[in-house]
C-alpha cells in the first residue's frame, strides 16, 4: 500500500444506533482504502452494511442516533470522524460526491433538473452561474443526456429512470470530486442501460482519474467495473481481494455462494444455488460468526469464537475459520 497513492483509507470503522433497546451495532471495525483513479466495490446482501459504511465516511447519518465507538477515515491528511459538521460540509459534494441508489428519490421533484445540477457548485463558490450552467450542459452532454441544453430547464418527471441516473452522475461530478460514492447505481434500470452506465463509470474514472466506491448486491456486475473487491456480511468484512481473487478464488462460503447464485456460462442449464435463511438483524447477530446459521460448511469454532483475519496472498484475505482464523474479539 503506497500511502502517496491512496485517495481514502478507512480504519476499524465501527458504526452504531441508539434505539429504546440500547445501542445496536451496525457496523464492527470496517477497514479498507482507495487509490487514485482506483474503483472498489463492496458486495453482499441487502442488509449487510453496505450503503450505511458508505455513509458513514462522510457522516451522512442521523447525528442525534448514530455513534461511531471507533475509527478514522482519513482523507487529504484529515479524519473525517472528528470534523465538525461546519468542515464537512466542504468536503461532501465537493471532494466526496454520492450517486444515490433510486434516481426518482434523489432528485427533487420541485425543481428543474438544472437548478439541482448547479447547486453545489454555487454552493461551493467555484465559478459563476453561467460557468455552473454551462458545466452542467457540458455533462448533461458527456452522459448521454440529448438536447442537455433543453433537458436543463425539465423536471425530474420528465425524465426515464435510465436518464435520470445519468443526471444523479452529471450532478456528483459537477465539482470535480476525488472520491465519486455510486451506491447500487444500477439497481432500479434494465441490463442493457445498467451496462452501459458501468463503461460511461469506467470512461470518467479513466479521464477524470476518479477513484470510485462502488456499492452493489450483484456479484457479476461489479466484476466488469471493479479492480477490488470487498464481500461484506452483517456488519463485517469478511473477505477482500483483487477481482480475480475473489472471482476466480473465492475463500469464504459466503463469498462462494454469492458466486454460486449468480447466473454465468459455468452454470447454463442448472439449478442455481440460493443461500439459505436471511442476514440477521443487528439485534440478533449470533455469536461466534454471524455466518454460521446459514453456513454449510461450519466447524465446531464458529458457533462460539469471532474468526479473525487470514491473509491468502499479498493481496487476498479472509475471515473464516476454514483457513485457520484466530479469534478475533
Amino acid at each position: 500500500m503506497n500511502l502517496s497513492l491512496i485517495a481514502l483509507e478507512v480504519k476499524d470503522l465501527s458504526v452504531t444506533i441508539r434505539t429504546e433497546e440500547g445501542n445496536l451495532p451496525i457496523i464492527n471495525k470496517v477497514s479498507f482504502y482507495i487509490n487514485k483513479g482506483e474503483t472498489l466495490a463492496v458486495v453482499g446482501e441487502s442488509g449487510c452494511g453496505k450503503s450505511i459504511t458508505s455513509l458513514a465516511i462522510t457522516k451522512l447519518l442521523p447525528s442525534n442516533t448514530v455513534h461511531y465507538p471507533s475509527g478514522e477515515v482519513f482523507f487529504q491528511n484529515q479524519d473525517l470522524i472528528a470534523l465538525d459538521v461546519n468542515r464537512l460540509r466542504s468536503v461532501r459534494g465537493k471532494e466526496i460526491a454520492y450517486v444515490f441508489q433510486e434516481p426518482f428519490t434523489a432528485l427533487n421533484p420541485l425543481h428543474t433538473v438544472g437548478k439541482q445540477m448547479i447547486e453545489s457548485f454555487l454552493l461551493h463558490k467555484l465559478g459563476t452561474l453561467e460557468e455552473a450552467k454551462n458545466k452542467a450542459i457540458y455533462l448533461l452532454e458527456r452522459v448521454g443526456i440529448t438536447d442537455a441544453k433543453l433537458r436543463m430547464n425539465q423536471y425530474p418527471n420528465q425524465f426515464s429512470g435510465g436518464m435520470l441516473q445519468r443526471v444523479c452522475i452529471a450532478m456528483a461530478l459537477m465539482c470535480d470530486p476525488k472520491l465519486l460514492i455510486a451506491d447500487e447505481p444500477t439497481s432500479a434500470i434494465d441490463v442493457t442501460i445498467q451496462l452501459q452506465l458501468i463503461e460511461l463509470l469506467k470512461e470518467l474514472k479513466k479521464d477524470l482519474g476518479t477513484a470510485i466506491l462502488f456499492i452493489s448486491h450483484d456479484i457479476g456486475l461489479v466484476s466488469n467495473i471493479a479492480d477490488r473487491i470487498i464481500v461484506m456480511y452483517a456488519g463485517e468484512m469478511i473477505e477482500t481481494g483483487t477481482v480475480n481473487d475473489v472471482i476466480d478464488s473465492p475463500q469464504h462460503p459466503y463469498t462462494q455462494a454469492l458466486i454460486a447464485a449468480y447466473p454465468n456460462q459455468t452454470n447454463i442449464g442448472k439449478k442455481l444455488v440460493t443461500i439459505e435463511g436471511l442476514v440477521p438483524s443487528p439485534r440478533n447477530y449470533p455469536v461466534g460468526c454471524r455466518f454460521h446459521t446459514r453456513c454449510k460448511q461450519k466447524i465446531a469454532n464458529c458457533e462460539s469464537m469471532r474468526p479473525g483475519l487470514t491473509q491468502m496472498s499479498e493481496t487476498h484475505s479472509t475471515n473464516c475459520f476454514l483457513y485457520g482464523g484466530l479469534e478475533n474479539a
